[in-house]
C-alpha cells in the first residue's frame, strides 16, 4: 500500500500519525520513514484497513486496542550508543599515546 493511501485510511479511521502511533505503541519516526520509500508494510496497512472500516461501522476500536495493553519496546541501542561512543574514544586516546611514545 502506498503511504498516501494508508494516510486516506487514517483519516477514514478519523487518526493522526501521532494518535495512529501512540494507540498501537510504535515509533512515530519509523511510521514517518515510510514516507520516504512510499510504501508501508502490510501489517500496518492491515491495521489501518481494520480501524478505518471498524470507525466506518461505528465500532470502537481504541478502546479495544487500549484494552490489549500493548507495550512500546525500548531502544536498547545501535551503533550510534553511548558504550560504544566511549570504547571508540578510548581506542583513539590509546593510539594518540602509543603515538606519542613512539615519538619520544
Amino acid at each position: 500500500m502506498t503511504f498516501i493511501d494508508f494516510k486516506k485510511l487514517l483519516l477514514d479511521a478519523e487518526l493522526t500519525i501521532p494518535k495512529f502511533t501512540n494507540l498501537i505503541k510504535v515509533s512515530e519516526k519509523n511510521i514517518q520513514a515510510y514516507k520516504k520509500k512510499k510504501e508501508v508494510p502490510n501489517a500496518i496497512a492491515a491495521i489501518a484497513a481494520c480501524f478505518a472500516q471498524m470507525n466506518k461501522e461505528g465500532k470502537d476500536f481504541r478502546t479495544l486496542i487500549t484494552d490489549l495493553e500493548l507495550k512500546q519496546k525500548e531502544k536498547k541501542g545501535s551503533g550510534f550508543s553511548a558504550k560504544k561512543k566511549d570504547k571508540d574514544k578510548d581506542k583513539d586516546k590509546e593510539k594518540k599515546e602509543k603515538k606519542k611514545e613512539k615519538k619520544d
